[in-house]
């Protein structure tokens, strides 16, 4: 089922036609879990348990381990993202102090591979 193409952070896309352009496939399995790693604890209404709250760490000291286990157990809420293989997230915290995830994965909609990294925003 396809989604409003509309990535964390940016504008809503529009298609050719000039109508408001939709995600699905992958694109719609990386809109969403970028939103669930972005989207705070308690911010979405309808779910107050929804989110990993990444951006709520920006300002703490970097704490590689905890942020990978947080990005790992919310892709595994999406339905669309494999469990096996599992999805591996590796971070690294700069000399800076800012702290980059790069997340693999399998998406199932259409078995392919997928790369997302999640990186705070002006990084």
């Amino acid at each position: 089922m396809a989604d409003l193409a509309h990535e964390f952070g940016t504008d809503i896309v529009l298609a050719p036609d000039g109508d408001i352009a939709l995600a699905d496939g992958p694109a719609l399995t990386r809109q969403r879990a970028l939103r669930r790693l972005l989207t705070n604890p308690g911010a979405y209404i309808w779910d107050v348990n929804y989110g990993a709250g990444l951006g709520a760490m920006v300002g703490e000291a970097a704490d590689a381990a905890r942020i990978a286990a947080i990005v790992r157990a919310q892709m595994f809420l999406e339905a669309t993202v494999a469990r096996s293989p599992l999805p591996a997230v590796s971070v690294a915290a700069g000399a800076d102090g800012v702290a980059r995830a790069a997340v693999s994965y399998v998406d199932t909609t259409d078995g392919t591979a997928q790369n997302l990294a999640v990186v705070p925003p002006g990084s």
